[in-house]
């Protein structure tokens, strides 16, 4: 089991940076990659960065240019930095992680933290 824990989120103004991380903890030595996914209202869920455990990234286009995904294995937490911020990047921000104990693939998730970019 993994348990994730984002942390982070608030308000901020249009053009402003913010942070967010992730703690993971149990059997993170079975985690493979890590991603930031977020939920505006009435939309689905999307993908905006996924990094494996190599430190490979990789971003949503309305992202690219902005926003910095990182990774800390020996922490166990993974960043993302978010610059230039827009209205449009308002949403849930959820931690998600896949793992394979050895036998199977599990996916797991944060709980989420808001974010709200004012124009």
């Amino acid at each position: 089991q993994v348990r994730l824990v984002e942390s982070g989120g608030g308000l901020v103004q249009a053009g402003d940076s913010l942070t967010l991380s992730c703690a993971a903890s149990g059997d993170t030595k079975c985690i493979f990659d890590m991603a930031w996914y977020r939920q505006a209202p009435g939309m689905e869920r999307e993908l905006v960065a996924k990094i494996g455990n190599g430190g490979d990234a990789r971003y949503v286009d309305s992202v690219k240019g902005r926003f910095t995904v990182s990774r800390d294995n020996a922490e166990n937490t993974m960043d993302l930095q978010m610059n230039s911020l827009k209205p449009e990047d308002t949403a849930v921000y959820y931690c998600y992680a896949n793992a394979f104990s050895g036998t199977r693939w599990s996916d797991y998730w944060g709980q989420g933290t808001q974010v709200t970019v004012s124009s």
